[in-house]
């Protein structure tokens, strides 16, 4: 719609609004209230929107309204103003607006085509025909041209093509020869629907005719011909011997090589079609192929729909009626011979020309009145919608303070007399469009009367009757029912007040008789009318007309006793084999009998008595057998067939009683096997309407009882006859009858509560029928609590059979509770019944614990979860064997929930077993825990020593150790950087020179040149010297540093310091200022 949009909040705001719009006032189509009422206009009549014509005739362009006063009418061209006046040619009827375009005096009819739409105008607004667009019929004739005849070779395909010329509307394709005999088509040669004429494959009989294509044109009933195509079939088996034709393969026969399919039309193997809503789909497959093809439909995904789907041209073409979306999708037709097959898929899509989901309609207030206009359509693509108010776009109308669009809807409150108008709404899509007007009246009418006055009304006694009292008025006047003009407004009980006024009494008494005012009022006024009823008893046949067996020529008396309301004529009548019966001179009817004299074979059959009046009738039947002389049957009954009771009739309320009534009923025939039991049935209209439901049985020598009741149920009975045939058909159903209401005496039953989440509990049961509701608006009252915590009791009222109470804990028991309760009163205090609310998953199971007693069996056992979050249903044991990096395929097993111990048996001895054991509810499997079976016996070393690496009080001790050894290891390095310190004062008797810092101790060192390891000693890991051999070789030493000798020539090497180690360490150096020398001294 043009012009600015309400953001969407806005239609959200209108919903609530809507729903409490007062209903429309309907106009009655009493025509006196037609003609006084002021109504804007409304368009009755108008052409289609396509609308073509015949060019030799004159054009007739329909458009009729009516509106009080009389609309008047103009048209637009073109969307343009059509003076009519301006053009001699056209004239509009009177009181009409139809157009009348006269060519009698000449002119051409093409100048008229265009776009027409028609205006119909009174002082209150003004109506819109469609759009009518304007064609002129046309015929071109077929263009000449010469045909060569057509060369093809035996079991070829061809295509011989019509291309008609383009009529309008387009022409019907039909192919003849040139002397007017029609084309014979089969599945081998048949027309397409685009009227080419196609041939799977060619035969030789095909050059005995020729082919003219011929168009048929709708409007002119002219056919035109085309020139026709002559044919000339190259052949390897030239003579058309007429003995081939039945062969039974005569294409091997004439020398054709056999081929397998291909598609002659459509082309390639896929292609797609698009078809509109509600229009008819045709899809079609013509193949070529020798033997020629057949053609089978299928739909990809689903069926072909059975009921709209039918195939058209030998199977070559798929009809679907009616396209819905539904329909859209993939078809695909197999073309196959023995040669082989084909497919071609047709991709089907359905769009939509815009179609009404809620048309607007005509809209009636009263001052004041609120009411709204709906135009809803549907489409594909979406149709836009664009409204109008008296032909003009609303956006440009006056604004009305009373009027808010909110998309599809228009808003009216608090509507005046100045309101009046006619409203179009138009949607369209880019295929197509639809218009509707409806038109907005604002009516002041006081009430009046629509029906005759002082009626007489007679029914029969304990029948169901409707007092009618048509009104009229605006605002709609409410309507009260009086009984002798006194009393109170007649409505409930035995009474019902219909929204149109009629007063409907549910069963007829005697003391129901009177005469009933109805009164309807509005703030304009009242008016009244009145209603005689007069109850008449109802006409009943007490003694019937009994089967008889008579012999041939006996006399034969029918009695037929009846008894009826003395203020009503009775006329009684009879049937013979349900026809009416004719009273010859062998018969004679009396009022109360039928005598027949004379008795012939003729005379066998059933008689019915008919007694009726002009308000009711009964109907009694007997059956008459007539014998030959020579039958003397001694028992009637076994000279005639047996069958099933004929149902029983006439059923009469009597002794009505809050708790009871009486039911009599009429027996029918029991045709020759006496009745043994009769069954009672009710059925009551507000819980199962329709469906009927047994209420006692009773002896079949019984036609009356005594029926017990229950409280506010509105019965109605039947009654089954049986006997050892079978049953009878249920009799016609009595009156209604409807006890008075009292407070339930039950409860519902199959109260359970059971959680569907695990944070909610469902409470349902079983619903009270029609015989336990015991009154009217029947309704529970649900409570519940957590059981044993002495919370209040929750509490809500229901009207189904379920309450969903959220937001509980996991699986949690409740107390609950739920009550019946009717406008009555409340049912009895109800039993405690204990629910659930939902489950979860559970926890771990507790203690899971793998023993192995032996290299055979591993021995599992675990407690119950410490959270089961619902009721157990078992366990699942996971499982798998593994041998260093091999793995084996996983084991499940799944226990009961009692069970808690397993034994497992060891594939083999040496490979050990993962675990993983969790708990199930309902709801899913918990967590796992997960276990590992004792390693082996072989690994049990190694892994105590890994058990005891990990020990605090071992990896103490082992960094103690350590510490040591390193403190060791670099005294041992440093003594042997040092070399040692040797006395050497005993064995010299020069003293040392002045320069030599060891002068004072007499002693000096020996290292290492540069602290280098000799030459073929090793260097163990922690950097210390490893010897190869014995410390008391002197090899290791060949290659020492300056100053290895002493003065008299001896080595003063390690081996010296190993030797005399006590010696040496009494004549160490006193200096141990450095870090080194004070370590050193501590070793």
């Amino acid at each position: 719609m043009a012009g600015q949009q309400p953001p969407p909040w806005v239609h959200a705001a209108f919903l609530f609004c809507l729903l409490s719009l007062s209903g429309a006032i309907e106009i009655p189509m009493d025509p006196s209230i037609q003609n006084e009422l002021s109504q804007p206009p409304t368009i009755t009549k108008q052409s289609v929107k396509d609308h073509i014509v015949d060019p030799r005739d004159n054009i007739l362009i329909e458009c009729e309204a009516k509106g009080n006063p009389a609309p008047s009418f103009h048209w637009t061209r073109n969307s343009r103003f059509f003076n009519i006046a301006k053009d001699p040619r056209v004239s509009m009827r009177r009181r009409s607006g139809t157009l009348v375009i006269d060519f009698r005096s000449g002119g051409r009819p093409e100048e008229y085509e265009g776009e027409y739409q028609c205006f119909a105008r009174n002082k209150f607004g003004t109506a819109l025909s469609n759009r009518i667009r304007l064609q002129v019929s046309k015929s071109p004739l077929w263009p000449k041209e010469n045909l060569d005849p057509v060369v093809v070779q035996e079991g070829a395909p061809l295509t011989l093509q019509c291309n008609p010329p383009p009529g309008l509307p387009s022409p019907v394709i039909f192919w003849m020869s040139s002397s007017m005999e029609p084309i014979t088509q089969d599945k081998r040669v048949s027309q397409g629907h685009n009227g080419d004429l196609y041939f799977s494959n060619v035969m030789l009989q095909d050059m005995q005719t020729d082919y003219s294509c011929n168009a048929r044109f709708h409007f002119t009933h002219t056919i035109q011909q085309k020139n026709p195509f002559n044919l000339k079939v190259l052949t390897n088996h030239p003579h058309n011997d007429s003995s081939l034709r039945n062969h039974p393969d005569i294409y091997s026969a004439r020398g054709v090589a056999e081929r397998t399919p291909s598609f002659m039309y459509p082309q390639g193997t896929a292609s797609s079609q698009m078809v509109l809503r509600g229009m008819d789909l045709l899809l079609e497959c013509i193949a070529s192929g020798v033997p020629t093809p057949d053609i089978a439909w299928y739909k990809k995904g689903g069926d072909l729909p059975s009921d709209k789907a039918k195939f058209e041209n030998f199977n070559k073409a798929l009809r679907i009626t009616n396209v819905s979306e539904e329909d859209s999708g993939e078809y695909f037709c197999l073309a196959s011979n023995k040669m082989g097959s084909i497919r071609h898929t047709i991709s089907v899509r359905v769009k939509a020309a815009p179609y009404w989901l809620d048309e607007p309609k005509n809209l009636i207030l009263a001052p004041g009145e609120d009411g709204r206009l709906v135009c809803r359509a549907n489409g594909n693509p979406k149709p836009t919608v664009q409204w109008m108010v008296n032909g003009e776009p609303l956006q440009s109308a006056p604004p009305n303070p009373n009027r808010e669009v909110a998309g599809d809807t228009i808003i009216f409150r608090d509507t005046q007399i100045s309101s009046r108008a006619v409203y179009q709404c138009n949607t369209s899509n880019e295929h197509g469009y639809l218009l509707a007007n409806a038109f907005v009246s604002v009516l002041d009418v006081p009430p009046r009367m629509l029906s005759a006055r002082n009626q007489l009304i007679r029914v029969i006694l304990y029948n169901r009757t409707r007092l009618d009292c048509p009104f009229f008025g605006s605002p709609i006047p409410t309507l009260r029912w009086f009984k002798n003009g006194q009393g109170s407004n007649l409505d409930g009980g035995n009474y019902h007040v219909y929204e149109n006024g009629s007063l409907e009494i549910k069963m007829i008494r005697k003391e129901d008789q009177g005469i009933y005012t109805c009164v309807a009022t509005n703030i304009l006024g009242k008016a009244e009318n009145q209603v005689r009823l007069e109850v008449k008893d109802p006409t009943r046949i007490y003694r019937m007309p009994e089967d008889q067996v008579a012999k041939r020529g006996t006399t034969v008396q029918l009695e037929c006793r009846v008894k009826h309301d003395p203020s009503l004529k009775l006329t009684v009548s009879w049937l013979k084999d349900d026809e009416p019966l004719y009273i010859g001179n062998r018969m004679k009817k009396e009022e109360d009998s039928l005598t027949i004299f004379g008795v012939a074979e003729r005379d066998q059959g059933s008689y019915t008595c008919v007694a009726s009046t002009e308000l009711d009738q009964d109907l009694a039947k007997a059956y008459l057998t007539v014998l030959a002389d020579q039958a003397t049957p001694t028992n009637r009954l076994a000279a005639l067939p047996k069958g099933r009771p004929d149902r029983p009739r006439d059923l009469e309320l009597t002794d009505l009683a809050e708790r009871s009534v009486r039911l009599t009923w009429i027996p029918g025939d029991d045709n020759n096997s006496p009745i043994t039991d009769y069954v009672v049935q009710f059925e009551e209209d507000q819980f199962q309407p329709g469906v009927w439901h047994d209420h006692s049985k009773f002896p079949g020598s019984v036609n009356s009882a005594v029926l017990q009741l229950s409280p506010y149920v509105n019965y109605q009975f039947r009654v089954i006859a049986i006997n050892e045939v079978g049953s009878s058909h249920p009799s016609l159903p009595s009156e209604r009858y409807r006890t008075s209401g009292a407070p339930p005496e039950s409860n519902p039953s199959d109260v359970k509560g059971e959680g569907t989440r695990k944070n909610n509990m469902e409470i349902t049961w079983t619903p009270m029928n029609a015989t336990s509701a015991f009154g009217p608006n029947l309704r529970y009252i649900v409570k519940w609590r957590r059981r044993e915590t002495r919370e209040t009791w929750n509490n809500v009222t229901v009207w189904g059979s379920r309450y969903v109470v959220g937001q509980t804990p996991v699986y949690v028991p409740y107390e609950i509770r739920v009550q019946a309760e009717n406008d009555f009163g409340k049912g009895p205090e109800p039993d405690t019944v204990i629910g659930y609310s939902g489950e979860d998953l559970p926890s771990a199971p507790r203690r899971f614990r793998v023993r192995q007693p032996n290299l055979e069996t591993i021995n599992l056992e675990w407690d119950h979860p410490e959270h089961p979050n619902g009721i157990l249903t078992g366990y699942t044991l996971k499982y798998v064997a593994f041998n260093g990096t091999k793995v084996g395929k996983q084991i499940v097993e799944n226990f009961s929930p009692n069970q808690t111990k397993f034994t497992v048996q060891r594939a083999d001895p040496v490979s050990r077993y993962r675990f993983s054991l969790s708990a199930r509810t309902q709801v899913g499997s918990g967590e796992a825990v997960t276990e590992e079976s004792p390693a082996p016996p072989n690994e049990a070393y190694t892994n105590n020593q890994a058990d005891i690496a990990t020990q605090g009080w071992f990896i103490g001790l082992m960094c103690a150790i350590a510490l040591l050894v390193l403190i060791l290891l670099i005294v041992c390095f440093i003594k042997r950087s040092r070399g040692g310190k040797y006395p050497v004062r005993e064995k010299k008797d020069v003293p040392l020179g002045p320069e030599d810092p060891k002068e004072e101790d007499g002693s000096f060192d020996y290292s290492d040149e540069d602290n280098k390891p000799l030459q073929g000693s090793q260097t163990s890991l922690d950097g210390t010297i490893k010897q190869q051999e014995s410390d008391d070789s002197l090899v290791d030493y060949g290659e020492g540093g300056e100053g290895q000798f002493n003065e008299d020539g001896s080595f003063i090497g390690q081996y010296t310091v190993k030797k005399d180690k006590e010696e040496t360490e009494g004549n160490e150096s006193s200096e141990a200022t450095s870090p080194v020398n004070a370590i050193y001294s501590l070793a």
